[in-house]
C-alpha cells in the first residue's frame, strides 16, 4: 500500500549509513524524561535534533491558554532544523512525550555535516518542503473538513507506524502513540468533548475501541476512507 508522504516519515538517515554514522559522531546525546521541555518557543534556535529513542511534540501555547500540536517527532526523524538553518529563535516548544533520547547537534557542526554530506543536505531540503505541504493541508482542513474527519486522519496518521505493510491494514491495530483527549483537541482544531464525542461515535460504528490505556483501530482500511485519504 502506498504511503501517503504527510502520514509516514522514514527514518532520515535511511540508506545514509555513512551520514547517520558522521552525524552521531558530531553529534552530543541527550536524555529526557516524560514531559521535560527540549526547548522553548524564543529559545536561540542554535541547534537540531534527531530522535533515537521517544516521542516529542512540537506545540505552542496560545493567549486562551490552549496548546495546539502541530507535529509529533518520532523515532528516526530530525527538527529543530528551520531554525538552527536560519539562524533563528524558535517559533514553538518542544516536549518529550514519552522519555527520549536525543542527538543534538549545533550550528556550526551542522552546517559543516551538510558541506561535507550532499545526500544529507538533499534530505533536509526534501524534509522542509514536506513539512511546508503537511502545514499547508492542515490548514485546508481546518477549513474545509469537519472534526470527525480530522480526527479519522489524526488516528491513522498515529497508527502508520504499526501498518507497514497490505496485510496488516485488515487486522485490528493498537495504536503506538498515546495521548490524552486533550492532546488530540489540540491536534485537530477542537475542544476536548468534541473529540470524546466523535470517539465514542467511530467507537459505536466499529472503527475503533477506546479504554483508558489504548485506542485500538479495529478496521483501519475503513478509518482511512473516513479520514478521506
Amino acid at each position: 500500500m502506498e504511503r501517503n508522504w504527510h502520514l509516514w516519515t522514514e527514518d532520515f538517515f535511511a540508506d545514509l549509513p555513512d551520514e547517520r554514522a558522521a552525524f552521531l559522531a558530531l553529534s552530543r546525546r541527550r536524555d529526557f524524561a516524560k514531559n521535560d521541555m527540549v526547548f522553548f518557543e524564543e529559545d536561540s534556535g542554535d541547534s537540531c535534533f534527531y530522535v533515537e529513542q521517544g516521542i516529542v511534540r512540537i506545540f505552542r501555547i496560545a493567549p486562551s491558554g490552549k496548546e495546539p500540536i502541530f507535529f509529533l517527532r518520532r523515532r528516526g526523524e530530525m527538527f529543530g532544523l528551520a531554525e538552527v538553518l536560519d539562524s533563528v529563535p524558535r517559533k514553538a516548544n518542544a516536549q518529550a512525550l514519552t522519555p527520549c533520547v536525543l542527538r543534538e547537534a549545533g550550528r556550526d557542526e551542522f552546517e559543516k555535516f551538510l558541506a561535507d554530506n550532499f545526500g544529507a543536505a538533499r534530505r533536509v531540503i526534501a524534509t522542509l518542503g514536506g513539512r511546508v505541504r503537511y502545514l499547508g493541508e492542515q490548514v485546508g482542513n481546518l477549513m474545509t473538513c469537519d472534526v470527525g474527519t480530522r480526527l479519522a486522519k489524526l488516528l491513522v496518521y498515529m497508527a502508520y507506524e504499526v501498518l507497514g505493510d497490505e496485510a496488516a491494514w485488515l487486522e485490528p491495530a493498537v495504536i503506538p502513540v498515546r495521548l490524552t483527549r486533550e492532546q488530540m483537541a489540540a491536534m485537530t482544531g477542537s475542544c476536548q468533548q468534541t473529540v470524546s464525542d466523535f470517539l465514542r461515535e467511530m467507537q459505536d460504528e466499529g472503527l475503533v475501541r477506546v479504554t483508558r490505556r489504548e485506542v485500538v483501530v479495529m478496521h483501519p482500511l475503513r478509518l482511512l476512507e473516513r479520514a478521506e485519504l
